[in-house]
């Protein structure tokens, strides 16, 4: 009896590993094809201060971590706090460092952009 429990979940365990691959495997098979193809809707469209193929891009990494984390890391069958703990510390640094990244690069641009330093490197 104990074999057949085990042997059910060697095979629920290979069907869910080949189910986080493909679907791994589908968000960065659309990432390359964007970043090769560039659609120019995506790269002549701004929100917030970047282009909006910069955001898919963002949104589709983050999307992986936080899947990567949820399968590989067991987080699934953690409790509801842990999960929370984890994952919204994830997303608050990444926001944040996202707005820093804007904030200064914005300000560095302006700064070129003025005349202050020269363009010459």
């Amino acid at each position: 009896m104990a074999h057949d429990s085990t042997a059910h979940q060697h095979e629920s365990s290979t069907k869910r590993i080949w189910q986080v691959f493909g679907i791994l495997s589908v968000v960065t098979i659309v990432e390359v094809i964007l970043g090769i193809f560039r659609p120019p809707f995506l790269t002549e469209t701004s929100i917030v201060g970047m282009h909006l193929l910069n955001w898919i891009f963002i949104i589709l990494t983050l999307y992986k971590a936080y899947y990567i984390a949820w399968a590989f890391m067991h987080m699934e069958h953690e409790t509801k706090g842990l999960r929370r703990a984890v994952v919204w510390s994830g997303v608050f640094l990444a926001i944040y460092l996202i707005f820093i990244l804007l904030t200064e690069g914005d300000y560095i641009y302006e700064v070129y952009k003025n005349g202050y330093i020269a363009w010459d490197f």
